[in-house]
């Protein structure tokens, strides 16, 4: 682990994709480019394509275990996903086909039936394929990608989620409304400084390919072995728990798949604008949101949820967001999501009606200031996260604020490893801060607090450079007649130097 603390577990929980090995990563990059120099090239193109070829997979196994649950236990398949006549859609039979037949076999057969299943073989992604397409161009290419597949060891299931989370990486384009992947340390860091519970109900109403939704299940299953020996923590884990939303379906069916291969069975994830007054329903429902909305983009009055308005009338999707993690939060619920710094400190009616909303109303508990490089090579901007929780009776004594400077990756469009890594150091202050324990007076420090009628008095500005203290240091200069007799000095050994030189000549 990058970082200059002993942390163990917090370590290890940050490791990510370092937990693939080398020849799976090897893997991974080679169906990738056998997919570039087939002439698919899009990025999600290719991840929703390798996502299909997963997903008959996936369906073979979970058949393959009823068969053998049923002939240990001498009676009938249960819900048998492959009924009698279709043991060619099943990817142990057709994954030996020959190219032609194999491609006709897996576009006009089990492509169809994968599309049919709306919600059959116990996962949501079922729920988006309507929209699927198929678009792999010739049998030589499908060919290789079922048999690079069928090479890579999947019988792990944090080996299925690292891996495919190491394909989400390679998304390395911004998409449209705002839409870029959130780096996964940063997602981690915010499931960390919350903490889930196994009783929480946890929800990202922007959720793309469900990352934040993914961490915290992985954050569960490593401090909370309990839920997977209790029966109803184990039920509430795997179809209560988990809710996300989106009005992409490609990133729904991708979000969907993450979260299958993560062992989460049935997450609840719609196809859904979360800002619509079309799906104003999912109110006081949460008890932890984790997000990172779009920054870009503005609504209609007419369109947004007339509740939203009440907290902060505007436009800006950024502003929109923030008032609806406080309506879909149950009361003593907490958030923690990404802002543009432009919500800190911006100076219209909407921007501090919001912040003061956060700060008189609710309980604002932080503020993490992040440099602009933390999500190149998507963006460049500033961004920060805010962590508060849902009181509708203020709270707010003081507010924790955090100047983080890196990241463990370097902040340019290469975001290659350094040493730098402020993230194990938010972490553990932030937890004894919670605790009430460390000194966060001096305002000159990383980490500091700011009364709550300090930050009232600016406006409600949250940006950290209003209340950040900068040491300067005392320079002494010689006297300016000093300088001036050098500076002659100078001159003199010039005009020497010069003279010689032309004698030279």
């Amino acid at each position: 682990m990058r970082g200059h603390r002993d942390m163990s577990k917090s370590c290890l929980y940050f490791m990510g994709n370092k937990m693939i090995t080398g020849a799976i990563r090897g893997q991974v990059d080679q169906i990738w480019n056998t997919f570039w120099s087939g002439g698919v090239s899009n990025p999600l193109s290719i991840i929703e394509q390798i996502t299909y070829l997963l997903f008959a997979k996936r369906l073979d196994d979970i058949q393959t275990a009823k068969e053998a649950q049923a002939n240990l236990l001498g009676e009938a398949i249960e819900e048998p996903i492959f009924e009698k006549g279709q043991n060619d859609l099943r990817w142990s039979r057709f994954k030996d086909f020959e190219p032609e037949r194999k491609f006709n076999v897996f576009k006009d057969e089990v492509f169809p039936f994968i599309k049919s299943l709306n919600g059959r073989a116990g996962s949501s992604y079922t729920k988006f394929m309507k929209d699927a397409v198929f678009i792999m161009p010739n049998p030589a290419l499908l060919d290789k990608v079922v048999n690079m597949i069928n090479d890579i060891p999947m019988q792990d299931r944090d080996t299925k989620g690292d891996l495919y989370e190491y394909m989400l990486s390679k998304i390395a384009t911004a998409g449209q409304n705002g839409q870029f992947r959130t780096p996964r340390h940063i997602i981690k860091m915010m499931v960390q400084l919350t903490a889930p519970t196994p009783k929480d109900i946890i929800c990202d109403p922007a959720c793309g390919t469900c990352g934040f939704l993914v961490a915290a299940a992985e954050y569960l299953d490593d401090h909370h072995k309990e839920i997977m020996r209790d029966d109803e923590l184990k039920e509430h884990f795997h179809h209560h728990m988990f809710h996300g939303s989106d009005f992409d379906s490609s990133m729904l069916r991708i979000g969907a798949m993450n979260m299958t291969l993560h062992g989460i069975d049935n997450p609840m994830i719609a196809d859904r604008d979360s800002l619509s007054e079309d799906h104003a329903d999912k109110r006081d429902a949460y008890t932890l949101i984790l997000a990172n909305p779009p920054f870009k983009g503005s609504l209609d009055y007419d369109g947004t949820a007339k509740d939203l308005l009440q907290v902060s009338k505007t436009k800006k999707t950024e502003l929109l967001f923030i008032s609806l993690f406080l309506k879909q939060l149950k009361p003593g619920g907490r958030c923690a999501c990404i802002v543009p710094d432009g919500v800190l400190f911006g100076s219209s009616k909407a921007h501090q009606q919001i912040r003061k909303a956060l700060v008189d109303d609710q309980k604002l508990d932080a503020v993490i200031s992040m440099p602009s490089g933390v999500f190149k090579p998507y963006a460049g901007v500033s961004t920060a996260i805010l962590i508060f929780t849902r009181t509708d009776s203020g709270g707010t004594d003081k507010v924790w604020f955090y100047d983080m400077q890196a990241d463990g990756l370097s902040l340019d469009d290469k975001r290659d490893e350094i040493e730098a890594n402020d993230i194990p150091d938010i972490i553990e202050l932030y937890q004894q801060y919670k605790e009430g324990k460390g000194d966060f007076s001096d305002k000159k420090a990383k980490a500091f607090t700011v009364e709550k009628q300090e930050i009232a008095d600016n406006k409600y500005d949250l940006s950290i450079n209003r209340y950040k203290e900068i040491e300067y240091e005392e320079v002494e200069y010689e006297a300016p007649m000093v300088i001036l007799d050098q500076l002659d000095a100078l001159e003199v050994d010039i005009q020497k130097d010069l003279k010689e030189l032309r004698g030279m000549l």
